[in-house]
């Protein structure tokens, strides 16, 4: 974390840590989330280094990469929905409301890097969070409570410090400190840079990142998935549609199937009656036999337009297995979220 020397150019220093004395050690650290990844972002952390004469530590999710965890989540996903586990079938991606993609191969793998590194001592995770990135950040505050970060005995904090910077003055900082700004802004036009694909970007820069050479490969491994799982990457949009022109024939096909089976297991799913959903992960109600053949009826058409296998098809073996979903959700305690 920050250390005793000046960095960048004295206009956009921040000396605080300095000034109050602060002495402990400071570090760069950056998740890498593997295929997904744009070829410059660990050389521009490599760079930023050197300048700065700090340590870079570079984590990753030893289970995969960003696309092995989608992948894995079809998968898994697909097993609940033949066992009866979810009512609807689950999309394999990461949502701007489940955000999975952070919490779980950023926040949660470094911190558990530095809680490792340094047991013993406060942590300051410092970020570039600004205001005026988005609604949600210009609530922010300037520094929080960060649980992640802590240990018994001692605490964790997120410290955003340039959260009031406009865009041009981190661009002007950038500058003025003699650093190369990430290809992704220079060559490529991005507005924002984070993973080459992210569930956040905007179509304008899905279109820019397809347009370097190097994300091509994953941008059809994604295509790939969105044509198995028939769930398309962005809520109203398909990545498939960026760049057509990359798709191999058979692809197309796939994904041209893949729309239509989409559009009819949503019309499917859209029948089914609110209370025999799923919360929390489990049924709150055991269907009646007409609306337990419902829901067979819907799940043997959803597993035809899929590709999968499913089990309980029928009504009464369907009745039984909401029973025995029931009672695993009155052995919690009442006020208890249950994740399945």
């Amino acid at each position: 974390m920050p250390g005793n020397r000046q960095i960048l150019h004295e206009k956009y220093d921040y000396p605080y840590l300095d000034e109050i004395g602060h002495t402990g050690p400071r570090v760069l650290i950056h998740s890498d989330l593997g295929r997904v990844e744009w070829r410059d972002s660990l050389p521009s952390c490599e760079r930023l280094a050197h300048a700065l004469g700090w340590e870079l530590l570079v984590v990753t999710r030893q289970a995969g990469d960003m696309l092995a965890r989608w992948e894995g989540r079809w998968q898994n996903n697909v097993k609940r929905y033949a066992d009866l586990a979810c009512v609807k079938l689950i999309l394999p991606w990461s949502t701007p409301s489940m955000r999975f993609c952070t919490s779980e191969l950023k926040v949660a793998i470094i911190s558990s890097a530095l809680r490792k590194r340094w047991p013993t001592q406060e942590i300051v995770n410092v970020s570039g969070i600004r205001r005026q990135e988005s609604a949600a950040r210009s609530k922010m505050p300037v520094s929080v409570r960060m649980p992640k970060l802590c240990r018994k005995g001692a605490e964790g904090l997120s410290w955003h410090p340039i959260i009031e910077w406009k865009v041009q003055e981190v661009f002007g900082a950038i500058a003025d400190a003699g650093l190369q700004l990430h290809e992704a802004y220079t060559r490529y036009g991005m507005s924002r840079v984070s993973c080459a694909f992210c569930i956040m970007s905007s179509a304008a820069d899905l279109e820019a990142s397809v347009s370097c050479i190097d994300n091509q490969p994953v941008y059809l491994q994604m295509v790939e998935l969105e044509a198995a799982s028939t769930f398309g990457f962005q809520s109203g949009r398909w990545l498939a549609d960026v760049a057509p022109h990359l798709l191999s024939t058979d692809l197309q096909a796939k994904v041209e199937r893949a729309k239509l089976a989409a559009a009819e297991r949503e019309a499917l799913e859209a029948r089914l009656p609110a209370h025999l959903l799923y919360t929390g992960g489990l049924p709150t109600a055991v269907p009646t036999f007409d609306e337990a053949t419902l829901v067979g009826q819907i799940r043997r058409r959803v597993a035809e337009l899929v590709g999968i296998e499913v089990r309980y098809l029928h009504a009464a073996e369907i009745r039984d297995r909401y029973a025995e979903l029931l009672d695993r959700r009155e052995e919690h305690a009442p006020n208890s979220l249950v994740i399945v």
